[in-house]
């Protein structure tokens, strides 16, 4: 297979990832809501997917590898493949959720309040850019690469998995987004998944990445500076 070959082979399974994920997500919001006029849904899938296309469109140019990597999803540790489950179902619910309180209207949400969590999720998903670029051997799986060193400039001077803290933020502002008290809560079952996928990662990272331990030492807070 040739260059050329594998590089419209990663854009077409880059783009057909994120076509069907949000597909599925919004069939599953529009359902659970019965109307294909919630608008909240709409809001928050453009803005999603829009910045999910342009970073990849970004790496796509710059570094496809790093592309390639963020694509592959298949996890190696049972711990966190359980934890993995654990994050996939809270978060369908808290989707679940949303829609049902968009259709029985229980929460009432002002405008203002949706755009500020709009903006404190795009935020979230900036950090997550931004970890990226600081950090290439940043993975969606447990793993020590070839050539892994330990990243201990940038935001990881202030927290030890920023990528974390990014999805965090994400996920706690979308329910808002999406016009919904009540989905926030399925979402602290997302909070606990990663705190212990974090206890689990930091001890496989501890025992197989020179300098990582003396790193833990160095920056005190895992997720939330000043608080864990």
């Amino acid at each position: 297979m040739t260059e050329k070959q594998q590089n419209r082979g990663l854009m077409i399974s880059a783009l057909i990832r994120l076509i069907i994920g949000f597909v599925i997500i919004g069939a599953f919001l529009f359902l659970c809501s019965g109307d294909i006029r919630y608008w909240n849904a709409w809001l928050f899938i453009a803005a999603f997917s829009i910045s999910i296309f342009l970073f990849g469109v970004y790496l796509y140019t710059s570094d496809k590898e790093l592309l390639q990597k963020r694509l592959n999803s298949k996890e190696k540790e049972e711990a966190q493949k359980a934890y993995n489950v654990a994050a996939s179902i809270s978060l369908v619910t808290a989707f679940g959720v949303s829609g049902l309180d968009y259709r029985f209207g229980w929460s009432h949400i002002p405008l203002a309040g949706v755009i500020t969590a709009l903006i404190i999720m795009l935020a979230g998903y900036g950090l997550f850019v931004l970890t990226m670029m600081q950090n290439r051997f940043a993975s969606r799986t447990i793993e020590i690469q070839s050539g892994q060193k330990v990243i201990d400039t940038g935001v990881y001077a202030v927290i030890r998995h920023p990528l974390y803290t990014a999805a965090v933020i994400m996920f706690f502002s979308s329910p808002v987004i999406l016009g919904s008290y009540y989905a926030i809560m399925p979402v602290f079952i997302f909070l606990i998944g990663i705190i212990l996928r974090i206890k689990n990662e930091e001890e496989f990272l501890c025992n197989g990445l020179d300098g990582y331990a003396d790193y833990t030492k160095k920056v005190k807070y895992r997720l939330i500076p000043f608080i864990w």
